[in-house]
């Protein structure tokens, strides 16, 4: 089959590799139909490239028809559709049981310190191959993957697998109401949905900040005020000002480590990258560093007694932070990977409703074949020809 394979920095290639084949009684193999580019992914194109290997398969956004099925599926069956949460989760774990799926401990890596398994995405992760592939193999299929109707486009639930509930989490941890303020720092694809589900969920005010004109005005035609962060000097103080100078109630912080605005912690964080592959992993794992500038302003910008919600992608172990406002604004965080299954039922049935009411079927700027894959990257990181988010077609 073809698939999307790494090989070393901001080199990632199609080209053939082994179809996946049934391994245990609860797999399934899952042809895809559609298959997406995470801004997650892109820490695999640069970050994170000391814990892939060569020919690695990317993606953990996708979804398709089931081909084959193990003994011990459960009611799935062949010829299902279905969309496969990016975490790997056995759904009946201690872990499980409590909604925290993202730290299933039936696939925990705990050789590694690490949660759950992902689909492709590194060692760290239990190096499962991804979805940017014409076939997956989808590993406790009994729990994990969604069924879907047959008469509705891909993309009304492409997003399920990763990016709509990660908003929807984002959101519900930014603890926020009718009567409160939420600002989301970054409007790149959870950016645009976190906005969209504050909205529908009834949250009094959204305010969107970014840089990228094309990204802005997505969020201000979804309902959201926008802050441009290139046309202000004091981000924090724009949003002081449009709160009666106390700051938003909430932020949502929906960036991570590809942060603009820290060229210095960006030259180290290269550099560490490129090292062999033994000493870029100690460095990582002990004085590793991410690009803080996203954090830093959501820390900023809340108001005092107010929650930072991160959803943003973070893996240094060293990174400073600014404890003494977190401690004298009194804040609380909340973080981490999506627990996907936990938001599934309200988000299916939201999406399965009339008049798509979040707008998942015209989020997506560019729709590619695979085999287009490399360049797609290259435009997705870049952020050339208005590239907000690219479904790929196997």
């Amino acid at each position: 089959m073809k698939a999307l394979t790494w090989h070393g920095l901001e080199d990632v290639r199609v080209e053939s590799v082994p179809d996946p084949s049934i391994e245990q009684p609860t797999d399934a193999i899952v042809r895809v139909t559609s298959t997406a580019i995470c801004g997650s992914d892109l820490h695999l194109y640069g970050v994170l490239a000391p814990y892939l290997t060569r020919g690695d398969v990317l993606g953990h956004e996708f979804m398709g028809v089931v081909e084959q099925v193990g003994s011990d599926v459960g009611e799935l069956k062949v010829g299902d559709r279905v969309v496969v949460p990016f975490n790997i989760s056995c759904g009946h774990c201690w872990m499980c049981s409590r909604g925290l799926f993202a730290q299933c401990e039936t696939t925990q890596n705990t050789e590694q310190g690490k949660g759950a398994s992902l689909f492709g995405y590194t060692s760290l992760y239990g190096a499962v191959p991804g979805g940017q592939a014409e076939y997956v193999r989808v590993p406790h299929a009994d729990f994990g993957p969604i069924r879907l109707p047959e008469d509705l486009p891909d993309e009304r639930f492409l997003y399920l697998s990763d990016i709509l509930p990660t908003a929807w989490q984002g959101v519900q941890y930014a603890d926020v109401g009718p009567d409160d303020t939420l600002a989301v720092i970054g409007l790149g694809p959870v950016g645009q949905l976190a906005v969209r589900s504050a909205l529908h969920r009834g949250v009094g005010r959204v305010i969107g900040v970014d840089l990228v004109p094309e990204r802005l005005a997505r969020a201000a035609a979804s309902g959201s005020e926008v802050v441009n962060a290139a046309a202000v000097d004091d981000v924090a103080g724009a949003l002081r000002d449009l709160t009666e100078g106390r700051g938003p109630d909430g932020v949502l912080e929906a960036v991570g480590m590809e942060a603009h605005g820290s060229p210095v912690a960006a030259a180290v964080i290269g550099a560490a990258a490129r090292l062999p592959k033994p000493v870029a992993q100690a460095a990582v794992e002990s004085v590793g560093i991410d690009r803080l500038a996203a954090l830093n302003l959501s820390l900023e910008s809340v108001r005092r007694g107010g929650t930072v919600s991160i959803s943003g992608v973070y893996g240094g172990m060293a990174d400073p932070l600014p404890m003494m406002t977190m401690f004298d604004k009194g804040l609380t965080l909340r973080m981490g990977q999506c627990h996907v299954k936990r938001w599934t039922d309200e988000l299916l049935e939201i999406a399965l409703r009339p008049g798509d009411e979040l707008g998942l079927e015209t989020l997506a700027t560019h729709r590619l074949p695979l085999s287009e894959a490399p360049e797609a990257y290259r435009m997705f990181q870049q952020k050339t020809d208005g590239c907000l988010k690219v479904v790929l077609h196997p």
